[in-house]
């Protein structure tokens, strides 16, 4: 999870509901995600319901999330929320906070990665990021679209709700479709 604080919510629902589904799910959490008091809620509050979600400690530093590649341990990897800041460290290989380590971690053995993007840049600062990401090998789309055209044109947000369908398709080495709606 990255800091589009105002999707906890619903990215809370999704894992809720793959944790019904799925054995053994890891929680991690950005700097931010976790550290960072909003008006849609306290990071204590968020880094329990996260907790208590997948059922371990969340992880949130750049050491404890190294690991993962190397022990192989998810079979695939979901950035949700994914900021336009996330996006654009990805799309550059900057591993400078717990989730960036996560993917980069991870992706070394060629698994897939999951984004589920919400900025409020997309069509804007962020576009380029998105580009560079959708040309990248085994990393996939949560499907998404404008969440507010008129308030915020440049906004871009998935839905959420297309998570588990996103996951299983990923892990068979493919993007659902359609990607924009």
């Amino acid at each position: 999870m990255t800091g589009s604080f105002c999707t906890f919510e619903k990215v809370f629902v999704q894992l809720e509901k793959l944790g019904d589904k799925f054995e053994n799910i890891y929680g991690i959490m950005s700097a931010a995600a976790s550290s960072t008091d909003s008006r849609f809620g306290a990071a204590e509050d968020n880094v329990a319901r996260l907790t208590s979600i997948v059922g371990k400690p969340v992880i949130t530093t750049i050491s404890q999330a190294e690991p993962i590649g190397p022990k192989k341990l998810l079979d695939v990897l979901i950035v949700a929320p994914c900021t336009g800041n996330t996006l654009g460290k990805l799309a550059s290989g900057i591993t400078d906070s717990s989730v960036t380590m996560a993917c980069k971690s991870h992706m070394r053995n060629g698994r897939p990665l999951v984004l589920a993007i919400a900025t409020n840049d997309g069509l804007s600062g962020s576009a380029e990021s998105i580009g560079r990401l959708l040309n990248r090998k085994n990393i996939y789309f949560v499907p998404f679209g404008q969440d507010d055209p008129m308030g915020k044109p440049t906004s871009l947000i998935a839905d959420f709700s297309r998570l588990e369908d996103t996951v299983r398709a990923a892990v068979e080495g493919r993007q659902i479709q359609p990607l924009i709606i």
